[in-house]
């Protein structure tokens, strides 16, 4: 594939260490032997072997610009799978810019955001899917996040979808070949076989479906409303797990008039935490937004930990409450344990029927045991990466639903004693909406959309 030279800035442009620019295409070594030199001027590093290091000079005409270091790479061994070519050089804002100044005067141009590696995507060093995991792999904001797009760009979506498009081709080739040549290829007896090839295949698509919302979990955290009446002590507890004072504690009722947002990270998983205005019957117009907000924030929630003052009774506000969590994800605490309880335990386990746990923000007890409830919640508390596949792209998911709907209405055609020809229609627009998430079925202006949102130089 021939292409124009592109290059750009790697590296976070910043005052650091180093920096790097990066030149891939067919000019790569063209470019870098105008502008680099060693000490002696004797290297040409066109002339030098693949995955080498060199030390030298950016130099433009005759003036030093930097003292560098330069790998060269060889196509296909790169990864845009060009000849490529990374200078290291120091990592203040203004010579980096110079650096890849000089670069571009020599016959480069400025990369596109993500075109080094739709560059991979387009000379087949990675699928779509893979080129995907990229961008995920550096927003990932959490431990498992990280992990679970390090499958993904060493292929894990893309082998799970080819095997499920080779199933269905090869039912789909059958189908046609004997509708071309009836008098050697019979098609008696094969819809049941038919049948249950495509029931496996949505039964693996199912799976990976149902994986999606787990998937959007660990990529985007845990939205986690914490809920209860004024001074039961959400702020407290919010203040707890973050580590410091985010949050206004007083023993004045309706401190909170507005969600607070702070993200924890919680055995590998990340939670977003939102602490809300309290909940009660109030008069005031401010304290009212409040609660609407919170009670708005509470029903697009992964999980409500609802806190009590387990020091006063239960009042009608949190009968509501109770009644509202009954069939969410949530985690009731009796907060203020330290003082004389006055809640009754079996009471609120018959209204929710949800986990229950004694804690004291103020003395830093029960939240250990909060920590293993909620991770017991999630992924049943654990996540295994060693075979599992998580669904974290939305357009993977959309894909992966219209081609079950698509293989669902094969199994309707089949019951209904439908014409083979019909068979073939829904089965090759399941293997085309296949192909979008690994790239093999996927328009320009996709692929363009998908790149758009990399950074420069990646």
């Amino acid at each position: 594939m021939k292409t124009d030279t592109i290059a750009a800035i790697a590296t976070g442009l910043s005052n650091a260490g180093i920096s790097i620019v990066r030149i891939s295409g067919d000019q790569a070594f063209a470019v870098i032997d105008k502008i680099f030199q060693t000490k002696s001027k004797a290297k040409r590093l066109s002339e030098m072997d693949s995955h080498t290091v060199h030390y030298g000079y950016i130099v433009d005409e005759e003036e030093i610009i930097d003292e560098v270091m330069v790998i060269i790479m060889r196509a296909p061994r790169s990864y845009t799978m060009e000849d490529s070519i990374e200078i290291d050089c120091h990592g203040g804002i203004t010579v980096t810019k110079k650096v890849l100044e000089t670069v571009l005067k020599a016959g480069a141009r400025i990369a596109e955001p993500g075109e080094f590696t739709k560059r991979a995507f387009l000379n087949g060093r990675i699928d779509l899917s893979q080129a995907e995991a990229v961008i995920d792999i550096i927003h990932a904001n959490n431990e498992l996040a990280l992990k679970n797009s390090m499958k993904q760009l060493k292929g894990n979506v893309l082998h799970k979808v080819k095997e499920v498009r080779q199933s269905v081709i090869l039912d789909t080739a059958y189908i046609e070949a004997a509708l071309d040549d009836p008098e050697h290829i019979s098609l008696e007896g094969f819809s049941e076989k038919l049948r249950e090839n495509v029931s496996r295949s949505i039964k693996e698509l199912s799976e990976l479906i149902n994986t999606s919302e787990n998937g959007r979990m660990i990529k985007e955290g845990i939205r986690t409303v914490i809920l209860g009446r004024p001074n039961a002590g959400k702020s407290s507890l919010l203040n707890l797990m973050v580590g410091e004072e985010r949050a206004i504690v007083t023993d004045i009722a309706g401190t909170t008039r507005d969600t607070i947002e702070e993200s924890v990270f919680l055995n590998g998983l990340c939670l977003n935490l939102i602490d809300t205005a309290g909940i009660r019957e109030t008069s005031d117009l401010v304290e009212k937004l409040g609660v609407e907000k919170s009670l708005k924030s509470a029903k697009e929630a992964d999980l409500i930990i609802y806190v009590i003052d387990a020091s006063t009774p239960l009042n009608q506000d949190d009968e509501e409450i109770l009644e509202f969590i009954k069939d969410r994800k949530a985690i009731v605490l009796l907060n203020k344990s330290d003082l004389d309880p006055v809640i009754e335990e079996e009471k609120i386990s018959i209204l929710t029927n949800k986990p229950i746990l004694k804690i004291s923000a103020i003395h830093q007890t029960g939240i250990k045991e909060l920590e293993q409830t909620i991770t017991e919640m999630f992924f049943e508390g654990n996540i295994s990466f060693n075979d599992e596949i998580y669904i974290t792209n939305m357009r993977h998911k959309n894909a992966l639903v219209e081609a079950k709907i698509s293989l669902e209405q094969v199994i309707v055609s089949i019951d209904n004693e439908m014409p083979e020809d019909f068979f073939s229609i829904d089965l090759m627009n399941a293997y085309e909406i296949l192909g979008t998430i690994i790239g093999e079925s996927v328009d320009e202006d996709l692929v363009n959309t998908i790149f758009k949102e990399f950074c420069m130089g990646k």
